[in-house]
């Protein structure tokens, strides 16, 4: 039986400091105070739209903001044809409020020889300045596959030099199961069948 919503779903206005909270928080501490201020949903009660999960099942309005990071030792893939780029069991959820988890894994578990420095980078006020890899193989080149910190805010030092990857440009697996992308195109989240939403990142969704 399919659930259904518990309300009408809000077009929200878009996310003041730009999507992901990245590219003007990085200015100084009053500016990064204020971006992290700005979010009305911060886990502690879900809106009426969201979806009751039933038992296994966890919904993204209960992840916090600031975000919980939260160990996972399920086997954890990310694959590209018929090369492995990362396979791991110690891998670290980032837990945030309205959007599916990344999975960040560390760089042990990550086969650096087949990433290359991809283009741009960006800012998180949660996080702070992540850098983009790319894919080389056979001569051609996959643009920013995944990202990493390489300097977090001290929050985030667990994850430092951890790597997260775009389920939408690689394929990636959670204990078995394909990943599906958080929609959306520039967020990262791994969408598994226990995580249920709806989910930050269509039109209208900026400011969740």
């Amino acid at each position: 039986m399919k659930r259904r919503h518990r309300g009408r779903i809000p077009g929200a206005s878009e996310n003041p400091t730009g999507m992901y909270g990245k590219g003007s928080t990085k200015g100084n501490a009053h500016d990064l105070e204020r971006a992290r201020a700005q979010w009305s949903h911060r886990g502690s009660t879900r809106p009426p739209w969201s979806i009751d999960p039933g038992p296994g099942e966890e919904s993204v309005w209960d992840y916090p903001r600031p975000p919980r990071l939260d160990p996972d030792r399920r086997l954890v893939r990310v694959i590209h044809g018929a090369i492995i780029i990362a396979e791991s069991r110690r891998t670290i959820r980032v837990l945030e409020t309205a959007s599916p988890p990344t999975f960040y894994i560390p760089p042990s578990d990550v086969r650096i020889e087949f990433l290359v420095g991809g283009r741009g980078a960006s800012h998180c006020e949660w996080k702070g300045d992540a850098s983009y890899w790319s894919l080389r193989t056979d001569g051609a080149e996959i643009p920013n596959i995944g990202w990493s910190y390489g300097q977090p805010y001290s929050e985030f030092m667990a994850i430092q030099g951890y790597s997260s990857f775009y389920p939408a440009k690689v394929e990636c697996y959670v204990g078995g199961e394909r990943v599906q992308p958080q929609p959306g195109g520039f967020y990262g989240g791994w969408i598994t069948r226990e995580v249920l939403g709806p989910f930050k990142g269509e039109p209208g969704t900026g400011g969740w």
